[in-house]
């Protein structure tokens, strides 16, 4: 390849060094070969392309390459095959040269990572289904969804290059489906660097408010991380443990959550670190008693919180993580949470799934992170539900922490957390699950939405008579429980449909009509079903009865079938065309956040409707952007001046300390020192604390923002925040 300039050659030359040094300690001479004759050919591969920023593109999959060495822990093959991840799908060279080249495996990962590329941009049911096959090579080769979340990771680090509805967008996904399978993998580290960056462009503004405050908090956060830790360097060197101590910071998405979840400011928020204590030298069989011992030289010094203990070193999580945590009272009354692991229980807690079996022994049991990889594989091959449903069912999981439970003869079983007993019953065998009839704990009979606690032993009782209904699904909470009791639904649906035919058939029949499709589409939108099947349905389970039946097969017989349907078409043809930002006609506002103009927006294009307009930091309009690219429409707000009657409603919390005559000087702020429209106030107060809410009329944004300072300035008033009004 020939390099425009000398410049660009060395910093390939220094890319591909700082490489051979993040694998240095995992690779041999032989492989370091190899990983050269890879460079090579992705470099000529990838010759005369350039990235959107304007750099080469051999720069991405180098730093893709040293992501998977350095920060994700794989070794040679994965290596190479982050070298490779693109030169299939982006050039002319086909995967059967690569096999002939670098061999079957190699080959294999790279057809993988082929399959489940183009992930962005497409419509929700295909990258439903892209999601689908990605998470099927958890079960197949885990290198191909390893080195996908380091090939998302340097996207999101480069991100900046891209137009802003492409920056929302990956962004949005990122955080929706990325950041929770790096969480579940065990890759913490990359997790929070993935939200970080996802807020950063979601939310910009917050972004850069909390990173400024945080920064400068950490000097300050520093100074009593050494006064906290003094007293137990010194025991746990008179121990004679080796150790060393760091302080974690807590994520800016972190932040912003609690923020998020608590209604509270950035200045309301005490826990910005927490206290990691590693320990050193520590042989296997003695790390539980080791770290029990540094657990006890800590609660020598500083009080615990006994709710706040956490011993995942017994009972590791599902993703691997092992480590002791606890909280305890620390100088100045504040709380500290101190967690304590061995280096090798770091070293999971750092890299996750590689480093997770480099330290497993051949003759061990399935870990419960080895578990869930097998769990993940028997739920997509029986999972005969849509894309879109599994892609629901498996995101509401990946996240999930988990509680632990016993069947009666002892057996341990991992659930995620809010798991019920019919969740436990499928998790033990789909027969158990159908046929469940009712559970005990601890030998005393609990309902069906019973939700599972740490150390519960579960007895499930069965019948073969009994059948899954429609109300499990509000009862259940994994994808398996969920896909096995919608099979069984379905089923049951589909013998009911068939009676339900055969019942109206039989009667056309009598009334001398053909069943044609026109005919059984007016009698399904005659009952305001959606499909015939639902139609076949209604009359199996006598939903619909027989004089239902004659009843529509009169209205039927008189109308005139064949220009009816003409009608429909036509009025389904019929689209609305809508040009965002000038136009003030020809969308409709979402009634999930409710957009004010000033807000940052965009439209969702709904089938069959006008667009919708919604908020980008809207928690609807994240998944929309997430999961629908294609029907995603860049808007704006018209530059024209609001008219009076453009108002548009917002409701706003406040909260304070309780101060006489408050609310009518909050009531003067609004309608009489701003003339804004108050539909309505409401407060209460109760030891001393004032809370209440205010919805008003405002033209926009700005308008907001200056009666949002204005009422801060009220004296007693310490938070106020906005909030959808229906």
């Amino acid at each position: 390849m020939i390099f425009d300039n000398e410049i660009e050659e060395k910093q390939v030359r220094n890319e591909y060094r700082a490489l051979l040094r993040a694998c240095s300690e995992i690779v041999n001479s032989e492989g370091k070969k190899e990983i050269r004759k890879a460079f090579n050919f992705a470099l000529n591969a990838h010759k005369d392309v350039r990235r959107k920023s304007g750099e080469l593109y051999i720069f991405h999959p180098l730093r893709v390459a040293i992501i998977v060495s350095k920060e994700v822990g794989l070794g040679r093959t994965s290596i190479i095959c982050s070298l490779l991840h693109d030169v299939v799908e982006d050039t002319e060279i086909s995967l059967e040269e690569i096999e002939e080249i670098f061999g079957k495996k190699v080959a294999k990962i790279i057809d993988g990572l082929t399959k489940i590329q183009g992930f962005i941009g497409h419509t929700r049911s295909m990258q439903a289904e892209n999601f689908r096959r990605i998470i099927l090579t958890l079960s197949e080769d885990l290198r191909v969804i390893l080195i996908k979340i380091s090939d998302r990771l340097h996207n999101m680090r480069t991100l900046d290059s891209l137009q802003k509805k492409k920056q929302l967008k990956i962004a949005s996904e990122t955080l929706e489906l990325f950041a929770p399978l790096a969480h579940r993998l065990g890759l913490f580290n990359i997790k929070s660097e993935l939200q970080d960056l996802s807020l950063k462009y979601t939310e910009p503004v917050i972004y850069q408010d909390i990173d400024l405050q945080l920064k400068a908090r950490k000097k300050q956060m520093s100074k009593y991380t050494d006064i906290f830790t003094k007293p137990i360097k010194e025991s746990l060197k008179k121990n004679n443990l080796k150790f060393e101590i760091k302080a974690r910071y807590k994520s800016i998405f972190s932040i912003y959550k609690k923020m998020q979840f608590k209604g509270i400011s950035f200045e309301d928020i005490h826990d910005f670190f927490a206290i990691r204590i590693i320990l050193f030298d520590t042989n296997k069989v003695e790390e539980k008693t080791d770290c029990w011992k540094v657990y006890s030289i800590v609660t020598d010094f500083y009080k615990p919180n006994s709710d706040r203990l956490r011993d995942w070193i017994s009972t590791p999580k599902v993703n691997g993580y092992e480590a002791l945590h606890t909280t305890v009272m620390g100088p100045k009354g504040n709380w500290v949470e101190v967690q304590i692991r061995t280096e090798r229980m770091n070293n999971i807690a750092e890299k996750g799934l590689a480093i997770h079996w480099k330290y497993k022994n051949n003759d061990s049991s399935d870990s419960s992170l080895d578990e869930w990889i097998k769990q993940v594989g028997e739920t997509i091959q029986e999972n005969d539900s849509s894309a879109i449903e599994f892609l629901n069912e498996f995101q509401s999981n990946l996240f999930a922490h988990e509680v632990y439970a016993f069947t009666p003869k002892g057996e341990l079983f991992v659930m995620p957390e809010n798991s019920t007993t019919l969740d436990f019953a499928f998790r033990i065998h789909t027969e158990i699950g159908i046929n469940y009839l009712g559970a005990k704990i601890n030998h005393k009979l609990v309902p069906n939405n019973y939700k599972i606690k740490n150390g519960d032993q579960i007895e499930i009782i069965t019948s073969k008579k009994q059948k899954p209904t429609v109300e499990w699904l509000s009862h259940v909470v994994t994808a398996k429980a969920k896909s096995k009791i919608k099979k069984s639904l379905k089923k049951q649906k589909e013998i009911k449909a068939k009676e339900g035919k055969t019942i109206l058939y039989k009667k056309l029949k009598l009334k001398k009509i053909d069943p044609s499709k026109i005919e059984i589409d007016f009698l399904t939108n005659y009952f305001q079903l959606d499909s015939d099947i639902e139609f076949y349905y209604s009359i199996g389970n006598k939903t619909i009865n027989i004089t239902d039946i004659n009843n529509a097969i009169k209205v039927l017989k008189a109308a005139d079938i064949k220009n009816t349907k003409k009608q429909f078409r036509k009025a389904k043809e019929k689209a609305d065309k809508i040009i965002i930002g000038s136009e003030t006609s020809g969308y409709i506002f979402s009634k999930c956040c409710n957009p004010i103009p000033g807000d940052d927006i965009f439209a969702y294009q709904l089938i069959g409707n006008k667009p919708e307009i919604h908020r980008t930091n809207c928690h609807v309009g994240i998944r929309l952007m997430s999961n629908f690219g294609n029907r995603i429409i860049e808007a704006s707000w018209s530059k024209k001046e609001p008219l009076e009657t453009d108002f548009f409603s917002v409701g706003l919390n406040f909260q304070g300390f309780d101060n006489s005559g408050l609310i009518s000087e909050l009531v003067n702020i609004i309608s009489n020192q701003l003339k804004i429209n108050m539909r309505s106030i409401s407060a209460k107060t109760k030891e001393g604390a004032f809370s209440g809410s205010v919805i008003v009329d405002v033209f926009d944004t700005s308008h907001l923002e200056t009666l949002i300072k204005n009422i801060m300035k009220v004296e007693g008033i310490e938070y106020v925040k906005r909030f959808h009004v229906d």
